[in-house]
């Protein structure tokens, strides 16, 4: 499970990091993540185990290609805003971003854990194939329904996920 989380943790990451050159890099990790799905989508159906294979990447898939996704969303805004930064500075608004940015990875981090427990100890058990991928479902509908309620509730009081003012180092130094 840590192995499976920290692979899953490290393509978020890059998809985070990698969106502040103009979102070039975050295509492309997706672009090599969606192949290797389909490859082994395409191979296991030619074989007739399609069957097989939904039953062993559902469970943990759901939520682990939605918080990767989440992640180059994040990372697409990062490179967006090095083109368009609005009425602000490229460097508030990279700063701002960014640190929304960080406070997402965070988030990602954590549901990225719970599909790595659920890829390293639901998936291989002996839990017939139904419960397996029922507890997946159960896993990314609570995630999405924490994303809507609790994430909705705060977008619409104003939240961006950046630090308050007063929690900001100073942009220029106060004091010789």
């Amino acid at each position: 499970a840590a192995q499976v989380w920290t692979n899953n943790a490290w393509a978020a990451a890059l998809c985070l990091i990698l969106g502040v050159f103009l979102g070039l890099p975050v295509l492309w990790i997706l672009f090599q993540n969606m192949l290797n799905l389909g490859v082994g989508f395409g191979l296991m159906s030619s074989a007739g185990r399609l069957d097989t294979f939904l039953g062993l990447v559902l469970p943990h898939g759901l939520l682990e290609l939605t918080a990767v996704f989440v992640a180059a969303g994040t990372g697409l805004r990062l490179g967006w805003t090095v083109i368009d930064p609005g009425p602000r500075t490229r460097r508030t608004a990279l700063a701002q971003e960014g640190r929304a940015a960080l406070a997402m990875a965070i988030g990602l981090a954590l549901v990225l854990f719970v599909s790595g427990a659920i890829e390293g100890f639901v998936t291989p058990s002996g839990l017939p194939t139904w419960a397996r991928i029922a507890i997946g479902v159960i896993a990314e509908l609570a995630f999405l329904a924490y994303v809507y309620v609790v994430g909705g509730r705060a977008a619409r009081a104003g939240e961006t996920g950046d630090l308050e003012e007063s929690e900001r180092s100073a942009a220029v130094p106060t004091a010789a």
